[in-house]
């Protein structure tokens, strides 16, 4: 591991996963299976098996199930686990939380239902690279689907200048993957806006200018519906590692 290397994840692990069901009408979103593994235990392995000490993993929809399978992991020592009893968005999760981040330096968050396969490392560097000068380092990838996606226009040196955020006519296809690092600023200013919910909508774009990017070549898809599952456990240009 490198420098400045975040020794604390939040996981947001707490939503309904509407599209896939019927599937996730007794089992929530993250704990759907891809290759064998539940997809919370895939961000596990990638967080704690990277160096990271302490994950934060929130709880909402069927809050019992998270909390046995984070309590029969072999990671339970380095779980926190936090309920919502009403759903916070990811901003608001992130502000009801800032207590287990402060103090730690750099952080990860990540939609513990989505599927990323990435080299931490390089995530990491990349952003220690220009930390200084940002806020926090975006994960991007090349969608298929610019319209569903938050799709970001870039300047030449990876730093977000525009957000288009789920519009008819992107320009271009690189999105946004809701996997970030963070500075301790960005709880400031959740703080200082208790109006923004959603990370993505209301905290990326107002403070584009500060977030670099970081391209994922190997693999990142939202487990949103069905087709989007199948896919995930059928494509032959990813591996578990």
């Amino acid at each position: 591991m490198t420098l400045n290397s975040p020794n604390r994840a939040l996981l947001l692990a707490g939503g309904y996963g509407t599209r896939l069901r019927p599937l996730t009408d007794t089992l929530p979103k993250c704990l759907i299976e891809v290759r064998g593994k539940p997809l919370l235990q895939h961000w596990l392995e990638k967080t704690l098996g990277s160096g990271i000490e302490k994950v934060i993993v929130n709880t909402h929809y069927l809050p019992d199930l998270v909390i046995e399978f984070c309590r029969n992991s072999p990671w339970s020592n380095r779980i926190e686990l936090v309920h919502e009893n009403e759903i916070l968005g990811t901003a608001g999760t992130l502000r009801a939380n800032a207590g287990l981040l402060r103090g730690h330096g750099t952080f990860f968050v990540a939609h513990a239902d989505n599927l990323s396969v990435f080299d931490m490392n390089k995530f990491i560097e990349t952003h220690n690279a220009r930390y200084r000068e940002c806020l926090g380092t975006i994960m991007t990838f090349q969608t298929e689907s610019p319209r569903e996606c938050g799709i970001l226009a870039l300047d030449d040196l990876g730093r977000v200048i525009e957000v288009h955020e789920k519009v008819e006519n992107p320009p271009g296809n690189i999105a946004n993957a809701a996997v970030f690092l963070l500075e301790e600023e960005v709880l400031d200013w959740v703080q200082d806006h208790p109006e923004a919910s959603d990370f993505c909508r209301d905290v990326v774009p107002p403070l584009a200018s500060r977030w670099f990017t970081f391209f994922n070549d190997e693999f990142h898809r939202d487990i949103g519906n069905p087709e989007a599952l199948k896919r995930a456990e059928n494509d032959p240009y990813w591996t578990i590692k």
